[in-house]
């Protein structure tokens, strides 16, 4: 019994971030896709279900606040800071080629 509960919480998860993939993936801001796409795919799926809370408040955040930040003009709040938000402002995107 208690492995199909995991099951169906492991599935949950797996719905969760692929709700969380295509969200970040399709912001609107090309840049900041092109940037969320590599992100995703490089830690998404590892993500637990806390870590999965937080991107998912980071993608709450407005796209010009988190590019700024990326791009180093200006930095979040203490309150908004959290592991997977420092993790997306360390992260460095390999252009294709």
């Amino acid at each position: 019994m208690g492995g199909n509960v995991l099951r169906e919480r492991m599935s949950d998860l797996d719905i969760w971030r692929r709700k969380l993939k295509f969200r970040s993936d399709r912001r609107g801001f090309r840049e900041l896709d092109l940037y969320m796409q590599q992100f995703t795919d490089a830690h998404l799926a590892t993500f637990d279900e806390r870590q999965l809370g937080e991107f998912e408040a980071v993608l709450d955040i407005p796209d010009q606040h988190v590019f700024d930040w990326i791009m180093g003009r200006g930095a979040p709040t203490a309150d908004q800071r959290t592991e997977v938000l420092d993790l997306l402002l360390s992260f460095r995107y390999a252009a294709p080629g």
